[in-house]
């Protein structure tokens, strides 16, 4: 019988040391109390040593009944949200209730109707447990937290099943998605690593533009697009990924995008905590969207970096940073939505709106209602705070939210479970509104639609070369053309 991973007390964990969970679950075999034959079917085994995976500890409460417990972050006991494990070994038609008992948060959408993400190694695509499975409750067991039960009927007996808090999307899938991107060799995509993370993972900038507005001594407006600082937050990156494909598209409106912007996007900023499974931190335990005031080079190495770069576009005379936009997932709300500063400028202010009002115009699922402008003392290290701080009045510093759940289209009260595809269609949206803001409109009748252009020389000069960093020798560089054809245009296959 597989052994759990060794566990250590948690200090300072509300659920006590008698509960104390240190590593994840490794192949841990339930056996039912007193027993002492050969394991068999039915006998589960739960799993969590993967990328992406959580879950600390196993207890069998009764044949049918299993008690889950949630890592948390490593060297952060404050934060057990995602979940994400395997369960095999299982019987055909055995019925079980797994409890998942020690969330940090009270409030979940699990009150309205969310429900755990499942597939299974014949049914690879996930798909959302019926809401009737699942409840959510403050339970006297488990010293008034809340519990998140579902039941489960496992059909398949050779089938590996896995169950997440929402879909994953791990460190290793962006960079392959990042990896396809780079050989289609497209002449307005460049990819660089502008620094490395604790544990040497990379922090990739994408820039997505013309040519012709990478050359020396042209002038820039930059819209700086960044996600994952909070690594749970997984729809973030099906967002950020939506707004990439149609940037990088034949579409009309890329294509008018790309000539009059420049497109700087950072889709990971926390690709340790996203590897390792956690729902809020880093590697070392910092929530990363509170330290942008003074982020450390070596405990914050990649917000470091970013704040080292829009600090120097700041300062070039040629660039106008005109956008900032951190996208995060929400636990509590429906819908897209997004917050912003407040100014004494009323003026600026009353600006500030313009973009989010129209995206709530292009995007169905967006909430302009729920979208809020604020000053909350607890937000004062976030990326919108800090730069709608640091930048002047030609700038606009958002965090864009999107619900882990779904959104309600306006009008109606139905629920509308988001999908991988919903989320990217929003990113696609966001994406889009730049048309409006800037009205450009006029211009995309003008725009043929020409087979993409094959890069033959190497990109322009960075214009911040100390930040380039080693991406120059990455594995799979700019050179490499043997699969530049043949690529759906992502436009069209939405």
């Amino acid at each position: 019988m597989a052994e759990r991973s060794q566990t250590v007390p948690e200090a300072g964990n509300d659920m006590g040391n008698d509960d104390a969970i240190g590593g994840n679950v490794s192949k841990y075999m339930v056996l039912p109390s007193g027993y002492c034959g050969q394991s068999k079917k039915g006998h589960l085994i739960f799993d969590a040593c993967f990328e992406s995976g959580n879950l600390g500890r196993v207890d069998q409460v009764s044949e049918f009944e299993y008690d889950l417990f949630i890592r948390p972050d490593t060297c952060n006991p404050r934060f057990r949200v995602w979940f994400n494990f395997t369960v095999e070994n299982v019987k055909e038609s055995q019925r079980v209730i797994f409890n998942i008992v020690n969330f940090s948060k009270t409030k979940s959408l699990y009150r309205d109707g969310m429900a755990p993400m499942v597939k299974s190694t014949s049914r690879p695509k996930w798909q959302r447990l019926p809401p009737k499975n699942v409840y959510y409750y403050r339970c006297p067991d488990h010293r008034k937290n809340y519990v998140m039960s579902f039941a489960f009927c496992f059909d398949r007996e050779e089938d590996i099943y896995q169950f997440a808090y929402c879909y994953p999307y791990t460190y290793t899938r962006f960079q392959h998605y990042l990896d396809s991107l780079q050989k289609r060799n497209m002449d307005y995509f460049f990819r660089e690593q502008l620094g490395q993370s604790v544990q040497q993972r990379q922090l990739d900038l994408l820039t997505i533009t013309s040519p012709d507005n990478l050359r020396e001594g042209a002038e820039q407006k930059v819209v700086f697009i960044t996600g994952r600082v909070h690594p749970g937050e997984t729809p973030s990156s099906f967002v950020c990924q939506g707004i990439i494909d149609f940037l990088i598209s034949q579409h009309p409106i890329a294509r008018v995008l790309r000539e009059h912007l420049v497109f700087k996007i950072a889709p990971m900023l926390n690709p340790d905590g996203v590897y390792l499974g956690n729902y809020r931190c880093s590697l070392m335990g910092f929530d990363l969207n509170r330290h942008w005031l003074d982020p450390s080079p070596w405990a914050h190495p990649t917000l470091h970096g970013v704040k080292q770069l829009i600090i120097q576009m700041y300062n070039d005379p040629k660039t106008s940073l005109e956008f900032y936009i951190d996208i995060h997932a929400h636990s509590t709300m429906m819908n897209g939505f997004m917050y912003g500063n407040i100014f004494e400028d009323e003026e600026r202010f009353q600006r500030q709106a313009i973009f989010p009002k129209l995206l709530c115009q292009n995007a169905e699922d967006f909430s302009y209602s729920s979208t809020s402008f604020n000053r909350d003392a607890v937000k004062a290290g976030t990326g919108r705070r800090f730069l709608g701080g640091l930048l002047d009045h030609t700038s606009y510093c958002y965090t864009l939210e999107v619900s882990f759940y779904s959104y309600i289209i306006g009008g109606t009260t139905a629920a509308v479970p988001y999908t991988e595809e919903a989320y990217m269609k929003l990113g696609r949206n966001v994406a889009r509104t730049f048309l409006d803001y800037y009205r450009l409109n006029p211009l995309v009748e003008k725009v043929a639609i020409p087979m993409p252009r094959l890069r033959k020389e190497k990109p322009p000069p960075y214009k911040h070369p100390l930040l380039r960093g080693p991406a120059r020798n990455h594995p799979n560089g700019k050179g490499d053309k043997k699969s530049s054809v043949n690529h759906k245009d992502p436009s069209n296959s939405f």
